[in-house]
């Protein structure tokens, strides 16, 4: 039913639903509140593959995916729905792993992943080090990963150059827009020289696949109200936010741009400042960011 919801009914529902008192939990189950398809074993796989793939540190000739050298350590931005990145990236040669969340949105049910270990071990990945546990928190203690679910601010656990590889899938459009500088930052803390960052970047306004959310003005659109109920984006653009990581110290390149053929919200309708940013920009939906530390090719 959601994809014939009018962007403006969608708003408004989830206004109304957001100050309801119910679980997480249970709006994941009907629909109504996501973060994202991660407790699906193949797309939680996929997601991890592509992004690996685009760093370009898988092992080409490894017949089950493997990462390129034994032991990196693993940041995932926006986990969502799981902690699966956790045993695919053990399985994949992985040491360590830090899973980065705003809240603790993770299913618990142990079923989930042992699912997930069946999907594995059939596909031929190695598990040794998983032996049967019993709870989300065995889980990624045989995995050797931490859950951390306090947002950008839980990056101040990791300590400096102690990640190879961090991936996210739209995630950086959810960072609130006042804490996206000290991300950028924090990354490059993180980051390891030699190691790379990959983020796949949804422009689109999580209401319909428009720029709906530009017609707000920004006292609106960064209220407590509307970064609470569940369809908050920062609006950053395409230009804004590569600019945004580069100030922050870091090597950009942008190897996917998806557009719009023509804007797909009257740039009349939108608020002051996007309707006078450029076409080229505002009509970038999507994009691929590879983040490496300056100077590094």
């Amino acid at each position: 039913m959601k994809k014939y919801l009018p962007w403006w009914l969608k708003i408004s529902l989830k206004l109304i639903l957001s100050k309801v008192p119910v679980p997480y939990s249970l709006w994941a189950k009907v629909g109504a509140f996501r973060h994202g398809d991660m407790n699906q074993p193949q797309r939680a796989l996929d997601s991890l593959l592509i992004h690996a793939a685009t760093a370009g540190i898988l092992d080409e000739h490894a017949v089950v995916p493997r990462f390129s050298r034994a032991g990196i350590n693993v940041l995932e931005l926006g986990p969502g729905d799981s902690v699966f990145t956790a045993a695919i990236a053990k399985s994949m040669g992985a040491d360590r792993a830090w899973l980065v969340d705003a809240g603790a949105f993770a299913v618990t049910d142990i079923n989930a992943y042992q699912s997930l270990f069946a999907f594995l071990r059939q596909h031929g990945f190695a598990l040794q080090n998983i032996q049967k546990p019993q709870s989300i928190s065995e889980v990624l203690s045989q995995c050797n990963a931490a859950y951390l679910t306090d947002g950008v601010c839980s990056l101040a656990h990791l300590n400096d150059q102690s990640v190879d590889f961090c991936f996210s899938n739209a995630v950086l459009e959810h960072i609130l827009k006042e804490d996206m500088a000290m991300l950028a930052r924090e990354l490059l803390r993180v980051l390891r020289p030699g190691g790379v960052c990959v983020h796949r970047v949804d422009l689109q306004d999580h209401l319909g696949g428009r720029l709906n959310n530009l017609r707000f003005s920004e006292r609106i659109w960064e209220s407590n109200l509307f970064r609470n109920s569940g369809f908050y984006t920062n609006r950053i653009r395409f230009g804004e936010m590569v600019m945004l990581f580069e100030q922050a110290g870091f090597n950009c390149k942008v190897p996917r741009v998806v557009c719009w053929d023509q804007l797909p919200t009257p740039r009349a309708s939108m608020h002051d400042p996007f309707r006078t940013l450029p076409d080229e920009d505002l009509r970038v939906k999507g994009f691929d960011l590879v983040l490496t530390h300056r100077g590094q090719h």
